[in-house]
């Protein structure tokens, strides 16, 4: 059992039955009442994002996770397919299942896969990642007091914001937790 103190971004926890994934929280202090922690959860097997509320202390059903390594081979449609680099097992994901990481993944790329009862569930990708940006404006100097910034679009069809220094061609480290451009890479 987890309790609401214990939680984590990214912790995989069962309730009502399902997997949820923890995509954000935060512990609220009302006045007189006692303490609430809302949580952003995403269902692990359907994509379905919901937003509840307990009582500070409530407890959730810890799952126990298998994690392995391996690499992205391909997508096909809404269908990712990696390949176990030892048992040369091919596990699928569909996009409902990756979300927003499908877009921080080359192919070749070596990844974590989650596994629930030998079911893929989820992969784990770093905290940060180099992309390509694939077109931007090109940047216009003018009279700007602070840095001034614009949209570019990734290799992955990730689009964020970068400084105007930024060109197509270019590579970027963005950071895969907030989607944002970190600095210029190598």
């Amino acid at each position: 059992m987890v309790s609401t103190s214990e939680i984590k971004r990214g912790m995989i926890v069962e309730l009502d039955g399902q997997l949820q994934k923890i995509l954000e929280y935060d512990h609220q202090k009302i006045g007189r009442g006692s303490a609430q922690v809302k949580i952003n959860f995403k269902n692990i097997r359907t994509g379905s994002n919901t937003v509840r509320t307990f009582q500070a202390g409530a407890k959730f059903n810890d799952v126990r996770l298998e994690r392995q390594i391996v690499q992205y081979l391909y997508n096909d449609g809404d269908d990712y397919h990696f390949m176990n680099t030892e048992t040369y097992e091919q596990p699928v994901l569909n996009e409902e299942q990756l979300g927003d990481v499908r877009y921080y993944i080359h192919e070749n790329d070596t990844v974590e896969l989650i596994t629930f009862n030998n079911e893929p569930i989820d992969i784990e990708i770093p905290p940060s990642v180099i992309l390509t940006i694939s077109y931007t404006e090109p940047g216009v100097k003018g009279d700007t007091a602070t840095g001034a910034t614009k949209h570019a679009t990734t290799d992955t069809g990730l689009t964020i914001t970068v400084p105007l220094f930024v060109n197509t061609g270019d590579k970027v480290k963005v950071d895969t937790r907030t989607a944002s451009y970190v600095e210029r890479a190598n």
